[in-house]
């Protein structure tokens, strides 16, 4: 079934053979491997990576054993997103610029009810758990932590 993502290669070793993906919101391009001229604010909807079987066990054991963020050993190259087009070139026209914040604060507050549930014991599936773990660390990193802070820059 298409879902109207393009496959990628794993983010972290450039294996064309993927079985797991995280999505997380555009602003954690900011915090993957080559992403200097990568403009956050330009991305359309949210930023999807993939991982190999073997390398989605190694984020698995990173993010739920240890508690360490992996998206930072992530290469945005290989990350799967949209841009906007950029007609302000031909236009001489300056757009506005995209506002994340209220999906950041929707995939913020989704991680903190699947971790949430977790923790009240029930059954959550693992690749989600791992998804809410990074958006929440990486989030974090950017010193979004609430709903109110979500649309700052």
């Amino acid at each position: 079934m298409y879902t109207g993502k393009r496959e990628r290669p794993c983010c972290l070793c450039g294996n064309p053979d993927t079985a797991h993906r995280l999505d997380v919101p555009p602003r954690a391009v900011e915090a993957m491997k080559h992403s200097g001229r990568v403009a956050w604010r330009d991305i359309l909807g949210d930023v999807s990576i993939y991982f190999c079987p073997s390398d989605w066990e190694t984020v698995c054991d990173l993010v739920l054993e240890t508690g360490m963020n992996p998206i930072s050993r992530c290469n945005a190259a290989w990350a799967d997103f949209d841009l906007r087009e950029d007609f302000e070139a031909l236009t001489n026209d300056v757009r506005s610029r995209q506002d994340h914040g209220a999906r950041e604060a929707e995939m913020l507050a989704d991680a903190r009810e699947t971790i949430a549930a977790f923790e009240d014991g029930e059954d959550i599936e693992k690749q989600h758990l791992v998804e809410a773990r990074v958006i929440q660390w990486t989030m974090a990193d950017f010193g979004v932590e609430g709903d109110a802070e979500a649309t700052s820059p």
